[in-house]
């Protein structure tokens, strides 16, 4: 199972880059390995996740923005739904992985 974080290397958008800096900043922190796909500098990886964003998860009008977050190809969610496990001590949980042994992170939701 490989995490894979989506993001646009070249936004425009100060929130957006901060999202991005504060999953993959906690990723590299708690030690968890992930991908990091950039849709700004791949169409491939742009077009794969538009695609794989489930319906009810999808903004109401234009695509979905970065970070979105995936277990291989099972939608994770996105940066709200990431703060949302985070703060509630669940990010194991919420990724689909098993937390490490004594970690406080690993409560299920």
């Amino acid at each position: 199972m490989v995490i894979k974080v989506y993001i646009a290397s070249s936004s425009g958008s100060t929130a957006i880059k901060k999202q991005q800096q504060d999953v993959l900043g906690f990723l590299e922190a708690n030690k968890i390995e992930f991908e990091e796909k950039d849709i700004a500098a791949n169409e491939e990886n742009r077009k794969w996740m538009r695609e794989n964003v489930p319906e009810d998860s999808r903004p109401a009008s234009g695509n979905p923005l970065p970070p979105r977050l995936f277990n291989d190809s099972r939608y994770l969610g996105d940066y709200n739904a990431f703060f949302e496990a985070r703060e509630n001590n669940a990010v194991y949980a919420f990724l689909g992985l098993t937390a490490p042994p004594g970690s406080k992170v690993g409560e299920h939701l």
